[in-house]
């Protein structure tokens, strides 16, 4: 939080020095714009799809199930991966090194309204769709240490976390002129940010399986029924500022490019910490956006 007070005072002071330029009026009226670009979620809460043994979602329950277990052994099997003499059946096999996951640069994009006044001072309202995959591998071997083909002790198997969040931001903004053609634009508010957890998938020797808990917490072996998926993401919340540099488009609009940070809680539901708290994936976290901003017109309602 201190951070974010410290760039806010930064920006309000550019935005000062910024406005001692007067050649020209600000823009007022109505905005319509859209906005896409690059986003970078903290990794703070990405082990949420590592699979552990605490974590809702676990790689043992799918790999030490009758159901799918032995549809892995037999896939590894069938690969020459391990050896069926040495590793007799799927309850043989076992996590030795769980992955450390992080979040690939993902996307933004979003549609949103802003008003400017002659002051120069404004708000915004902006509703964001952002899709992140959660990335990492796992070793995999025997219970004994015996049993896998090829110059490994292990297998090298992937694990794969795909998550949305929609953000709803709302903001109070300041444009200052820099010169004819750009502006500073200094946005500074706040979020809440819906999760969703869409799947959870391990990669086993080419074969793709889910380890999304769609079973109650029970085994999914042969009799065992799925259950309708209840998300396991939730809603938080948090601050964000934005500096963007526009440049006016005479009867149109403006084009916008800048950066978005994002001070926020991320709400992930399930799991146990080591203190035995839950919900240990539930975590505070900086988000950081470089995007471009497109605004069709302004459209002065009100005098």
């Amino acid at each position: 939080m201190k951070r974010i007070v410290l760039i806010a005072t930064l920006l309000i002071a550019a935005s000062a020095t910024a406005s001692a330029d007067d050649g020209k009026p600000p823009s007022t009226g109505l905005s319509f714009f859209a906005n896409a670009g690059a986003f970078w979620a903290s990794n703070n809460t990405a082990n949420f799809y590592s699979g552990r043994p605490d974590n809702p979602n676990t790689i043992d329950r799918v790999l030490h199930s009758n159901f799918f277990g032995q549809q892995i052994w037999q896939h590894l099997a069938n690969q020459g991966a391990i050896s069926p003499s040495s590793i007799g059946s799927y309850s043989n096999l076992q996590v030795v090194e769980y992955p450390d996951m992080y979040y690939r640069i993902s996307y933004q994009i979003g549609l949103g309204l802003r008003y400017d006044y002659a002051s120069g001072f404004g708000w915004l309202l902006r509703f964001d769709l952002a899709r992140l995959n959660a990335i990492g591998a796992f070793n995999l071997s025997s219970d004994n240490g015996t049993g896998v083909l090829g110059s490994d002790p292990y297998i090298r198997c992937g694990i794969l976390g795909n998550e949305e969040r929609i953000h709803i931001d709302l903001a109070l903004s300041k444009t200052a002129p820099l010169s004819d053609a750009l502006d500073l634009e200094l946005n500074l508010g706040v979020s809440l940010i819906n999760t969703k957890v869409k799947d959870n998938l391990i990669e086993v020797g080419g074969g793709t399986w889910s380890i999304l808990d769609v079973w109650d917490g029970q085994s999914p072996d042969y009799g065992v029924g799925s259950y309708e998926y209840i998300n396991q993401g939730g809603i938080g919340y948090g601050v964000f500022m934005s500096a963007l540099v526009s440049y006016s488009l005479p009867g149109m609009g403006a084009i916008k490019a800048g950066y978005t940070c994002y001070q926020a809680k991320t709400v992930l539901h399930g799991g146990t910490a080591a203190d035995g708290s839950a919900d240990p994936y539930t975590a505070w976290g900086w988000q950081h956006m470089l995007g471009i901003r497109f605004e069709l017109n302004n459209f002065s309602f009100i005098k």
